[in-house]
């Protein structure tokens, strides 16, 4: 029997496939990431199941109890806490391992809180960027809004919600004029999308909110050679514009951060 990796909803209990619920049904084992959580989904659609943690923290040891069980033709069911395991939840090592192994892997798909995010913003065309959780340190996401400056495509992130003050503030300091959208609680009864400019957006958001957050940063016009960004701020200084004036209206019209502009103009 093939591993069954199952998506389980984002929010709200009743977006689970009926694909799944049959899965989870048959299933001699399902593998949880947290055995509360999923047993509240299971127990509102009238599922019985036997669980088993599988997460972070035992990823490795249960992934060597488990692949023999595979291997020998048990049907096992995976699932995370929310969403599609393996993408930022545990999964992907027992799918490595099973598909090394030779044990077939099934995907049954469901919802995604990157896919339902980018489409509520508003701001996704042909491509995107996933970015997974956003760094901890100020320094690690001063260095990413600095490189999504000059990627042309919408990335989408998760975030901690004690971060986001944090987060958003860096982001309009580095491309203010960017349009971003923050998705509190997709798919729940308090579900809020907040839109517009990094600017506007990071002063609806000076306290930490509550719920799941996914942040999505819309795409950027092509920047303009760096080179030629700092010499324009080098002219702009010398007719007598101050610093942070001079690097903040040529970020505005190349795209280059602001950031960058004034520390190279130091």
């Amino acid at each position: 029997m093939p591993l069954a990796v199952c998506a389980t909803p984002i929010g709200n209990l009743r977006d689970v496939t009926l694909r799944v619920l049959d899965e989870l049904a048959s299933a001699e084992v399902v593998l949880c990431e947290d055995t509360r959580r999923s047993r509240t989904l299971l127990e509102r659609h009238g599922v019985k199941a036997r669980l088993l943690s599988y997460h972070r923290h035992n990823e490795a040891a249960r992934t060597a109890e488990i692949l023999p069980r595979l291997k020998a033709g048990e049907e096992i069911a995976l699932v995370s806490d929310a969403g599609l395991p393996g993408v930022n939840d545990p999964g992907a090592r027992l799918i490595a391992a099973a598909l090394e192994a030779g044990v077939p892997v099934t995907v049954l798909p469901g919802p995604s809180a990157v896919e339902t995010a980018l489409v509520a913003s508003g701001l996704i065309a042909e491509r995107y960027q996933f970015l997974g959780y956003l760094p901890r340190s100020a320094a690690a996401r001063t260095a990413l809004w600095e490189e999504l400056a000059r990627w042309p495509h919408a990335a989408a992130a998760f975030d901690s919600p004690k971060r986001l003050p944090a987060s958003l503030a860096g982001l309009a300091e580095a491309i203010p004029e960017r349009q971003v959208a923050v998705c509190r609680e997709l798919t729940k009864r308090f579900e809020e999308v907040v839109r517009g400019t990094a600017r506007e957006v990071a002063e609806r958001f000076h306290e930490a909110p509550k719920g799941e957050i996914t942040l999505v940063v819309g795409p950027g016009e092509a920047a303009a050679d760096a080179g030629e960004a700092e010499s324009a701020v080098s002219e702009l200084l010398a007719a007598g514009f101050g610093r942070r004036r001079a690097a903040d209206l040529v970020s505005r019209l190349t795209g280059v951060p602001r950031n960058r502009l004034y520390r190279r103009s130091l």
